[in-house]
């Protein structure tokens, strides 16, 4: 339904909560503009607490650091939080695999899937979600995962003699530009065999981007200018989705939640649901090791005593290359977040109580805006705004370093993101298909499969969610020319 023009009761409210604000120009152009604009601009202000804007906007832009502050006290997380599938004991590594899959069995696994992301940097305006690799099958990021989440719930299912249905319900976050494009593929596709009833798309939210006077920006005389408010945002997206409802209705106790952008990530992994759920957490992350002190990727540590994500260009050179005094040959600092996260459910229902708390960051970016005296929009050659977002991982030093763990998983199992155009050499799609048909070939050839001398091949994430199931193979000369498919 179209907005509708306010009434002038209405029209007022909202004029003197701008006002007060010091944020009236906003609706300077208000009396010129026509009937659905008028409309149009009053739903959008009426979304956002202009207040709440400029104490957010006051606090990224002068941070409070109490004065001069000590360095901060920086550790690995202890022992007693981490694991590492690359030293753990295979009984370990089996028994939280048989765990989890029970848990999924229960229907008590959800995914979150944070795909607010468009392909600007690989030559698409579509979706990432959307992007083709360039596997022989053309399946898109969004269908490996959507084939992963088929395979995880066949392999739950048979966990109990395959007569329950189980089913592992995705949430996928998109944003404003994604979220029309990323529902008009789902329904292209049919869901990529997904009960649609399973699939819930919401969106995160925005804010407005501010002036370096701290003035909210018209991207029109009928428009505010305004931006995805981070991957943090995505729990009070959560909230304002209903999304939470949805999960507190289905019984989900474990939710996995990951970037788009990784084609090998492990989809509601049974292995770090299950060792997540055996210590009883809130949050657990799954980091990969750092190849060397100088690779720029925040750090999962222990930060004053909390767990904390530190950025790169926030550690020096000693503390990058400090020496893992127990493991002689490590770096001491070797965790490298790659944004792929366990949340218990009591956990995210307590969203409301501390969302608003999380801190803003601040982008310096050339933000196109009106004039507010001709009414022409300028396109500013250097910074002239803010765009304000929270961070995912903001919400980590909230937790006893009790309710937080970490596993340490194989890079080339499981981390290959796409960022990068193509062509690049590094984290594009050349890489991610290599990764993924290198994957492949490990998997066959460990169970004694003939790839005749090629590298690689494709494997459907339908055959096999993560080299189980493919003993049959063992002796046959497989065409690596196409995908083995199920």
């Amino acid at each position: 339904m179209a907005p509708q023009e306010p009434t002038s009761d209405e029209l007022s409210q909202l004029k003197e909560k701008y006002t007060l604000a010091g944020q009236s120009h906003v609706l300077a152009f208000y009396d010129s503009l026509a009937s659905e604009e008028k409309a149009s601009i009053f739903e959008q202000l009426s979304k956002f607490d202009p207040t709440y804007i400029n104490t957010i906007a006051a606090k990224a832009l002068s941070p409070d650091d109490g004065g001069a502050k000590a360095a901060p006290t920086l550790e690995p997380l202890p022992e007693s939080a981490s694991a590492s599938i690359l030293d753990s004991k295979s009984e370990d590594i089996k028994k939280w695999y048989a765990s989890g899959l029970d848990l999924i069995a229960q229907n008590k696994v959800a995914v979150v899937l944070m795909a607010g992301g468009q392909g600007t940097r690989l030559g698409s305006s579509a979706p990432k979600g959307c992007y083709d690799i360039g596997l022989a099958s053309h399946k898109s990021l969004f269908q490996i995962q959507a084939e992963r989440i088929r395979k995880v719930e066949e392999l739950a299912a048979q966990t109990k003699g395959g007569s329950s249905k189980v089913t592992i319900p995705w949430y996928v976050m998109t944003s404003g530009p994604t979220r029309g494009p990323t529902e008009a593929y789902f329904k292209e596709h049919s869901y990529f065999g997904l009960d649609p009833a399973n699939v819930f798309i919401f969106e995160q939210g925005v804010l407005p981007c501010i002036s370096n006077e701290g003035k909210i920006l018209l991207e029109s005389k009928s428009k505010v200018a305004v931006a995805p408010d981070g991957n943090g945002g995505i729990y009070n997206a959560l909230v304002e989705s209903f999304a939470l409802d949805d999960m507190k209705k289905r019984g989900i106790e474990h939710i996995h939640a990951y970037c788009v952008d990784n084609c090998l990530v492990k989809v509601a992994d049974p292995v770090f649901i299950g060792f997540s759920a055996s210590l009883d957490v809130d949050i657990a992350t799954k980091v990969v090791r750092k190849r060397n002190a100088t690779e720029s990727v925040g750090l999962i540590l222990c930060k004053n005593g909390r767990p904390d994500v530190v950025e790169y260009s926030e550690i020096d050179q000693a503390t990058a290359e400090a020496q893992d005094p127990n493991q002689p040959g490590l770096l001491k600092f070797r965790a490298a977040n790659i944004v792929n996260h366990y949340y218990s459910f009591r956990f995210l229902e307590s969203i409301p109580q501390w969302a608003k708390t999380l801190p803003h960051h601040v982008a310096r970016k050339k933000i196109p805006h009106v004039d507010l005296e001709t009414g022409e929009t300028v396109k500013p050659s250097k910074p002239n705004g803010i765009k304000l977002e929270q961070f995912v991982f903001d919400v980590f030093p909230k937790l006893e370093l009790s309710k937080f763990a970490c596993m340490e998983v194989r890079r080339e199992d499981e981390f290959s993101p796409l960022k990068n155009a193509p062509g690049t050499g590094e984290d594009d799609p050349e890489t991610s298909r290599r990764d993924i048909l290198a994957q492949g070939a490990r998997w066959l050839k460990a169970v004694g499969a003939d790839l005749g001398g090629a590298e690689g091949v494709e494997v459907s994430p339908l055959v096999s969610y993560g080299g189980e199931g493919l003993e049959k193979y063992s002796g046959q000369t497989i065409d690596t020319s196409k995908p083995l498919e199920a």
